[in-house]
């Protein structure tokens, strides 16, 4: 510990004394098992008060302070939270490769985690995933073909979606289906108004609809 190369030769032992993590199956089963369960926890604060709290916040803080909400209290929770999801990350890495480098501790981490996020698009649950995906997949890929410039590949990239797609893959993908649906509903509103212009007399034109009564021979029954 304490060396300028990280730590190595870290070991996986067992969870709970059963479950052998050096088994690559079950450290598998252990990491996916975190995974949904903090995403299941991102989604309940997202959808709790305290989350419409920290939305608020983050669209209009001054609002925010005005209506007596303490900022400051909820910017810190915000922080233990997100430090708390970053540790459990950074374990599991850990555990998974087995040594700890510090490379993770240098700032362009923090890049590559805004990176992903801004890529992927920000205000989504989905979108911080799909550009981890995206981010890690593109370097493990370019890495034996083009060496040190895949930062400069996925910079370029970056650039181009923050041209192009400013709300991300996520985001581009939400409003492109917000616009088709919108479609949807306006053609079928155009339809529904045809039908019933279609079903107006026309001008000058009274449609009578005659009414036969039976006729009756002899005395009603």
């Amino acid at each position: 510990l304490g060396r300028d190369d990280g730590s190595q030769g870290i070991p996986r032992g067992n969870l709970f004394g059963v479950f052998d993590l050096a088994d690559d199956i079950t450290m598998y089963a252990v990491v996916a098992i975190c995974f949904v369960l903090a995403i299941a926890a991102v989604v309940r604060v997202v959808s709790s008060p305290f989350g419409q709290v920290l939305e608020a916040i983050r669209e209009n803080e001054p609002r925010a302070i005005s209506l007596g909400y303490p900022v400051n209290r909820f910017k810190l929770l915000a922080f233990v939270l997100s430090a708390t999801l970053a540790g459990l990350a950074g374990g599991l890495k850990a555990l998974v490769i087995g040594y700890e480098s510090l490379v993770d501790l240098h700032w362009s981490t923090s890049g590559d985690v805004i990176l992903m996020t801004l890529l992927g698009g920000m205000g989504t649950i989905l979108g911080p995933i799909v550009g981890a995906s995206f981010v890690i997949t593109l370097q493990n890929w370019l890495a034996d073909k083009v060496g040190e410039w895949v930062s400069v590949i996925i910079g370029v990239i970056f650039l181009a979606c923050v041209m192009a797609f400013r709300k991300g893959f996520v985001g581009e993908g939400h409003a492109l289906y917000r616009r088709l649906h919108g479609w949807r509903k306006r053609d079928a509103a155009d339809a529904a108004t045809a039908a019933e212009s279609d079903a107006l007399p026309e001008p000058g034109k009274t449609k009578v609809k005659a009414l036969h009564a039976p006729v009756q021979w002899g005395p009603p029954a």
